[in-house]
């Protein structure tokens, strides 16, 4: 990144601070000069970040991750509530198994190795 860059990046940081600064210099009965003192502030430095090397390439990448977006296929409503069926259903399952693998090894150390059941 150029000397340039790095400087409006730091630029765009003194903007933030200095909206947020002004938001707590501002009377507190002024509410809205406060919430237009920080809004100034990041729009200052959202513009500064704009001209800068990072920021068109930020607005790059994310122009390129809307367009990758738009090309995934969502599943239709009925696809969706079979999956959602067929985990419940192998929730279920495993939840059985489990509790007869944990029964099984229970009633085996218990009740036939160490003999304490009742």
């Amino acid at each position: 990144m150029e000397k340039v860059d790095k400087l409006k990046l730091f630029a765009a940081l003194v903007l933030v601070a200095a909206g947020i600064a002004g938001y707590y210099l501002l009377p507190a009965d002024q509410q809205a000069l406060r919430v237009v003192s920080v809004l100034a502030g990041v729009l200052f430095a959202v513009t500064v970040v704009w001209f800068s090397v990072p920021g068109r390439d930020f607005v790059d990448y994310a122009r390129d991750s809307v367009k990758e977006a738009e090309k995934v296929v969502w599943p239709s409503k009925k696809e969706v509530w079979q999956m959602t069926g067929a985990v419940f259903v192998f929730t279920v399952v495993l939840s059985l198994f489990m509790w007869l693998v944990d029964s099984g090894l229970s009633w085996l150390l218990y009740d036939l190795l160490l003999k304490r059941g009742g």
